[in-house]
């Protein structure tokens, strides 16, 4: 039996959205603010408002009364169900998403990743998830300062390290280490810093 075959662990469990997952260093509407700047000050970009709508859904769970909770859940799926037709970007709340995120373009962007650190930035047509449906819990985790290139695809339970580089159209299956230039189908380490 090679390594290739050789049976893999199940991943850990992704993130359950069960509290409040927005950075704790800031206020929901400084981050509201500091996301708005972060996509050109533009009221109408398209990830400013998938963002807004990922950190309300995330503020929300720190409402404790659910009865109080109940009427902004619904808003929250409604406008979350919009983000997705209107903007082109599914961006779940139980997905963690750190600061100054900003999604370059729009369209046809898929995230469901463990987390995402801050000062990332992904272009359009980038998908994040699982690469079989063997193991649901198999989502990657993306660190700080990550530039996706578009149409990149990152999948399983690998880590994209600070500073990295995927480059346009890359198919990410298995960990980048921080400062690394990858490119390709599959993706390869092109450069190391």
């Amino acid at each position: 039996m090679t390594v290739a075959d050789a049976p893999r662990a199940m991943a850990p469990e992704r993130p359950d959205g069960a509290s409040n997952a927005n950075p704790a260093d800031i206020g929901f509407w400084a981050l509201v603010s500091e996301d708005y700047r972060t996509h050109g000050s533009a009221f109408f970009s398209q990830g400013f408002w998938a963002l807004f709508w990922h950190r309300m859904g995330n503020w929300r769970m720190g409402v404790q009364f659910k009865l109080f909770r109940a009427p902004i859940t619904l808003l929250y799926r409604i406008m979350f169900k919009a983000t997705q037709i209107l903007c082109g970007i599914e961006l779940p709340y139980a997905t963690p998403v750190g600061r100054r995120v900003r999604f370059d373009h729009f369209g046809g962007i898929i995230i469901s990743a463990r987390a995402i650190g801050d000062d990332v930035t992904i272009r359009q047509n980038t998908t994040m998830g699982i690469p079989s449906l063997k193991d649901m819990n198999a989502i990657p985790t993306i660190g700080n300062g990550v530039d996706i290139g578009a149409g990149a695809v990152i999948v399983g339970d690998i880590s994209i390290g600070d500073g990295a580089i995927v480059g346009a159209n890359a198919v990410v299956t298995q960990d980048i280490p921080a400062g690394a230039v990858a490119g390709g189908v599959p993706a390869k380490i092109l450069r190391r810093h």
